[in-house]
């Protein structure tokens, strides 16, 4: 079982890159410091950036996952200033 509570949810699989990590993070930005993210996307560069990006801003990646289907979700804490 998971030590988090997702707070929000964010579906990227219908943009490509660089726009995935734009959306994933105006979605990200919506939330309160310590709050937690599932971001739905496509393998391949959404799965390689999006999480490195997050970790580059000082984000905490907790979990990404491949579904069944190919397509990926990321876990990521908000991390303040």
């Amino acid at each position: 079982m998971a030590a988090y509570e997702i707070n929000d949810t964010v579906d990227i699989t219908d943009v490509n890159c660089p726009i995935t990590f734009v959306k994933a993070k105006v979605a990200l930005d919506e939330l309160e410091d310590g709050e937690v993210l599932k971001v739905h996307m496509n393998g391949g560069e959404p799965a390689n950036n999006v999480p490195r990006s997050f970790k580059e801003e000082g984000h905490e990646v907790l979990e990404l996952m491949e579904n069944a289907d190919g397509t990926f979700d990321l876990i990521v804490r908000k991390v303040g200033d």
